[in-house]
């Protein structure tokens, strides 16, 4: 008689928290798991969203994958009528079609005198007038 294992158990388990992955660059890692690893703070632009931390800045980029990414958990399967788990598995808790890319930003310069540009580049000005 022949015996097989069942294997392990997947079960779509989803929960209503939103995920993202974010990619750590190789230095900003190593800080955060040193033991007396910084602050870090999310600021925004109005262009982009920032990451701070020490004396690095790190643009947060959105990257589309091509192939989805299968978040799993731990999951007890229990059979109808029972009160008691029977069987450890996986849970699949939500999918991925995106991740969160950090770049590394040189601080913005800024500038002390604007440049003028006056009314230089409005259509109405250059061209509205002959009519």
């Amino acid at each position: 008689m022949s015996t097989q294992d069942v294997g392990i158990s997947l079960t779509h388990a989803p929960d209503s928290r939103g995920y993202r992955l974010m990619e750590l660059p190789p230095e900003l890692e190593a800080l955060l798991t040193a033991e007396d690893a910084p602050i870090i703070t999310l600021t925004s632009t109005p262009t982009t969203a920032l990451l701070r931390a020490q004396d690095k800045t790190y643009k947060l980029l959105q990257k589309n994958t091509s192939n989805s990414l299968i978040l799993l958990a731990p999951h007890a399967t229990t059979p109808p009528g029972s009160d008691t788990p029977s069987a450890m598995g996986l849970g699949a808790i939500t999918t991925l079609h995106e991740t969160i890319e950090l770049v590394a930003q040189a601080e913005p310069q800024t500038t002390t005198n604007p440049k003028n540009t006056a009314s230089k580049g409005k259509w109405h000005e250059k061209f509205g007038r002959g009519r």
